[in-house]
Order: structure tokens, then sequence, then C-alpha cells
């Protein structure tokens, strides 16, 4: 769409056709704006157009899955599009000034503004901006400020203000007003030595390991209980249970490692540790590229730190997986005896049918002259128990022998049993070594 009818979408309805026809005619009424469209953009907005048509017109879908399919991509667009491209987006911050104090609490500012005051461009609190997801920290070095956004921490850092920016549709939470208080006294204090910057560093820092350490210790104590639970008795809800432990696990420790790596991309570059000593650029102090001791103590700390976390949900997540191990060998344990007891069964069955047969063959009602003999019924039941108990003995022998595992195949096992065909032992200085081995 022309940048006129991008510009009209927060003014008016976004679902409502009319007006977005509206704002592309007052466009292409308009031949100064006309300019701004580059050559190479003609394909996207034209596209995007269609896109709108299809959208407006519904009926024309017919029922057609490719068309509902280009009609929900056009809504998507448009929700992305609407929150992303105003130019004059209103952003809610909370500034200190140079003693500490708070001279403005969750006041809302313009964009552009902002640009203007701290001499930043628009790309720059594009990662600042709450309402786009910011899944990786980063930590922007500029020419007169310092833009962090870890975690919960969006904030501005100059060499006399701090502006925090509010998370979008979010109030208050405890660890916000905790980390803002020690924000303030950290700032007020003068007598370590330490200039304004790098104090609102390091509370931002320290306010990022107390989430990480609070949300370590959490999952630590859900993750142990239930492993803990699992030893005395498992089954299905706690088998989710785990599941879902060990996704919000794993996001963890992705969110320590990303911030982690964040510390060790600016630990890595001389020259942003050089620049963010902004007080002593402020006064026209000149400063070597390696004299940044403080600064990289201060970020090496907490990198150390934050490493620590992540190994402990290492640790954890190895706990996790050896459980889940165990306890796929204890069912897979427990399938097994099931199954033997299923072929012990069969097999006793087995030997019950074969002693039948021979009551079987008597009973065809046939003449076999031992109807008179006296001792005959006897005889034909000792063998009847004889051989039911011979093919069931047999047949459990046969399992048993299916059943015996051993970390060798069966020819290295019976050739070890074997006295006779074990080679005599040779200490190994004395062996010749050959391509198959030492023989």
């Amino acid at each position: 769409m022309p940048l006129a009818g991008l510009k009209c979408l927060p003014r008016c309805s976004v679902q409502s056709v009319s007006s977005l026809a509206l704002a592309h005619r007052s466009h292409q009424a308009s031949p100064w704006r006309r300019r701004l469209v580059l050559p190479g953009d003609a394909p996207r907005l034209a596209s995007w157009k269609a896109l709108l048509n299809l959208k407006s017109h519904p009926s024309s879908a017919g029922g057609n899955p490719e068309n509902e399919e280009e009609v929900a991509k056009a809504a998507i667009l448009e929700k992305v599009m609407k929150g992303r491209l105003p130019a004059d987006l209103m952003l809610r911050c909370t500034i200190l000034d140079e003693d500490g104090a708070v001279k403005t609490i969750s006041g809302q500012f313009r964009r552009s503004d902002l640009c203007n005051e701290h001499r930043l461009n628009p790309r720059d609190l594009r990662k600042i901006d709450s309402r786009i997801p910011n899944l990786v920290p980063t930590i922007l070095i500029r020419k007169e400020a310092i833009l962090i956004n870890i975690l919960h921490i969006r904030a501005l850092v100059k060499a006399d203000t701090v502006v925090l920016f509010d998370t979008y549709g979010s109030n208050d939470s405890r660890l916000h007003s905790a980390f803002l208080y020690h924000l303030e006294h950290n700032l007020k204090v003068r007598g370590g030595g330490s200039p304004y910057e790098f104090r609102a560093i390091e509370s931002i820092l320290l306010s990022v390991l107390s989430a990480l350490e609070a949300e370590m210790v959490f999952i630590r104590n859900l993750v142990g209980g239930l492993l803990a639970e699992l030893e005395d008795d498992i089954n299905h809800d706690k088998f989710k249970r785990l599941l879902h432990y060990s996704r919000r696990l794993a996001s963890f420790k992705n969110r320590a490692r990303l911030v982690q790596d964040a510390l060790e991309e600016v630990l890595e570059q001389d020259d942003d540790l050089n620049a963010m000593y902004l007080t002593d650029k402020k006064k026209g102090a000149v400063r070597q590229n390696h004299e940044h001791d403080e600064l990289e103590v201060l970020l090496e700390f907490f990198s150390k730190q934050v490493e620590e976390i992540v190994n402990e949900a290492e640790n954890i997540e190895s706990n996790v997986q050896s459980t889940q191990e165990i306890v796929e060998l204890i069912l897979d344990s427990n399938r097994n005896a099931l199954l033997a007891l299923d072929l012990k069964v069969s097999i006793l069955t087995m030997g019950l049918g074969s002693g039948a047969l021979v009551a079987g063959l008597f009973g065809m009602n046939l003449q076999s002259h031992l109807e008179e003999m006296p001792y005959a019924f006897a005889a034909m039941t000792a063998v009847s128990a004889a051989i039911a108990a011979f093919a069931a003995w047999a047949g459990l022998w046969r399992l048993a022998r299916i059943r015996k595992v051993g970390l060798t195949s069966s020819q290295t096992t019976n050739r070890v049993s074997d006295p006779k065909s074990r080679a005599p032992w040779i200490p190994l200085p004395l062996r010749r070594r050959t391509f198959s081995g030492w023989s």
C-alpha cells in the first residue's frame, strides 16, 4: 500500500474498506507523495493491493481454500502493519534525572520527540517498542546513549538521564517496583566513584540477574518435587507435568543463554566498551581503546553469574533427561515382564494340550486292546502327565535362554564359555598388531 494509505491506518478503522479506498485515492491525487514510492516497491504494493481487494470482496472467494488462505494472510498482514507502521507511536516512559530523582512516571511521549531529544534513529527505538515482540536481548551503544533491552527491562541510559520504557499493556509489578527503588538508590550514591551510566547499568543487570535467579529457584522446586513424586509412583498425569516443566526449563535456559551471549558480545568489542564511557565523552576526555577495566570487570561479573544459572539449568535438564530414561527403562522392564508372563501361560497351555493329545487319541472309540488291561488307565495318565511336563519344561527353558541378555553377541558368549576355544593370554608388548587388531 502507498505511504499515505498506511499513515491513515491508525486514524481510521482498519476493517473499513471504504476508508482504505479513500486514503488510496487521496494518495493518488497528491503527486509529491507519489515520488516517495520506489520502483522496487511496485511488486510489494501490488501484492498488498491484491490482498486488500480480496479481503474487501470475500464473496469472490467462492469457498476456494486458496482464496480463504489469501484472506487470512491479508488479515494477519493488516494487523501487523497496524502495529508497526505509525511513525508517531506513543511510548510510556519513566525518566530519572542526574540526581536519581524520578521526573516523570509512565509519561506519554512520541517516538519522534524521543529520537530528536536523545539524537537517536527511529530504528534504534524499534527494539524498545514493547508492541513488537523481542526475544533476543540487545545492548546497543550509540554516540550519546546506551540502549538496553534485556528480559523485562527496556531502558535508555545517558550520562545524566535514565529513561525506562514501560511494557505495553502491563501494570507495575513487584519486580519493576523493586528495580526502580534500587535504581533510584544506586543513582543517588556518589561516593563509589563510578560514573552515572555504570551505576545505572549495574542496577539494570542486577535486576535481570535477580529475575533469572527467582525463576530458576521456582523451576528447580517444581522439577525437583515432580522427580521425587516419580520415584514413588508413575502415571500419565505426572508424565504430562514433566513434559510441561521440560519445555519451560528449555525456554528458560534459552533466555538465560541469550542474556549471556549479549554480555559476551559487548565484552568482545573494545570499541563498544570504550564508547560506553558516556560521562568522559561528555566532558571531552580522551580515552584509549584498552582503558575500560572498570566496565569490563562489571560486565564480566554479571556474565559469570548468568553462566552459573545456565549451568544449573543444564544440570536440571540433564536430571530430567536421566529420569525420563530411567522411567522408560522401568516401563520397558514391566512391559517385558508382562509379555514373559503371557508367554509362560501360553507355554503351560501348550503343555497341557500336548498331554491332552493322548486322552484325545484314546477317546476316538477305536479298539486298542488296552481296555482290558488293569493298569492301562494309570499308565496312560502317567504318560500324559510326563508329556505335558516335558513340553512345558522345554518351552520355559527355551524362554529363559532367550530372555538372557548380555552386552556381547551369542557367538562371542559361546566362544568365551568354551575353555578349549580360548586363545592363550600373551602380554601386550609380545603381541603382534595386524589390520584386524592385536593377535
